[in-house]
């Protein structure tokens, strides 16, 4: 029996078609008698720029087709619009599970309540889980198992995504930026690979990344370029574990105003109109 899903952010999809992903990024997991294939999509929200309307899009346009669907909340931190996209994703004709992430840092008691608060909210599964500590990770996954269909096998059992190493380099560079100025650049941050060419044991990888206020070029390259290197230092880091090999890193900052209104700037930045 193999099986075959995907996955999501806030919402989370699980289908046995794999055509469906264009555009999304996919992941694939594979198991003696199952395979499971994720579909990465971006956050519900309401969008104020082009390129929130296209991630809300690529939200829609992943529903159709799927088997099983995901909704991801933070534990730790339950708002509103979480409990918003809960009750609207409850009505679509699928199984569904509510994934309540980090439970490694939220209380036994605020979680046994929070479980409770959405006992009521029409989802087949809720599953408290830690990405970080593993916890729960599995039960999930075999839970999402039952739920699928049998189907082909599509893929190979060495492949882990259908993104070109170029493009996952981007999004680990983003993804240390972001993680280092979520509260002064929130998402407006965006990264060209510029080169990327392998000299023997070493591979080069220059990059810019691009902002859309001066005030923000100097917040990401910090004090001397301290953050800078730090966004380098962890980026490389992944970088050199994904690839298995030494990474040469070169790093650049550029103001780009309303990039992410910008359709041009948005497919250079790994982004495809739909």
């Amino acid at each position: 029996t193999m099986m075959n899903a995907m996955v999501g952010e806030k919402v989370a999809i699980v289908s046995n078609r794999p055509q469906t992903t264009r555009n999304r990024i996919m992941g694939v997991a594979t198991d003696k008698d199952w395979q499971i294939v994720f579909l990465d999509t971006p956050g519900l929200h309401k969008p104020r720029t082009r390129l929130g309307e296209y991630m809300v899009k690529s939200v829609q346009d992943a529903m159709d087709g799927i088997d099983v669907l995901l909704v991801l909340v933070d534990a730790n931190e339950i708002g509103p619009q979480d409990r918003a996209i809960v009750e609207e994703m409850s009505a679509r004709k699928v199984k569904k599970i509510l994934v309540l992430n980090k439970t490694d840092i939220v209380e036994e008691a605020r979680l046994m309540a929070a479980i409770q608060s959405f006992a009521e909210a029409g989802y087949d599964a809720i599953v408290p889980i830690s990405a970080r500590t593993g916890k729960g990770v599995d039960e999930l996954k075999k839970l999402i198992v039952s739920y699928l269909p049998e189907g082909p096998k599509y893929f190979p059992d060495d492949m882990m995504t259908d993104q070109p190493e170029r493009q996952i380099c981007a999004e680990i560079i983003r993804e240390k930026a972001l993680l280092h100025l979520c509260d002064e650049v929130p998402h407006g941050i965006g990264v060209e690979m510029l080169a990327m060419k392998r000299r023997g044991d070493l591979m080069e990888i220059h990059a810019t990344i691009y902002c859309e206020r001066a005030a923000h070029k100097g917040i990401i390259i910090g004090k001397q370029g301290a953050m800078l290197r730090e966004i380098g230092k962890q980026a490389r880091g992944d970088i050199e574990r994904m690839l298995d090999a030494k990474v040469y890193l070169e790093l650049w900052v550029k103001v780009k105003e309303g990039w992410r209104n910008n359709q041009y700037q948005m497919r250079n930045f790994g982004y495809e109109e739909q």
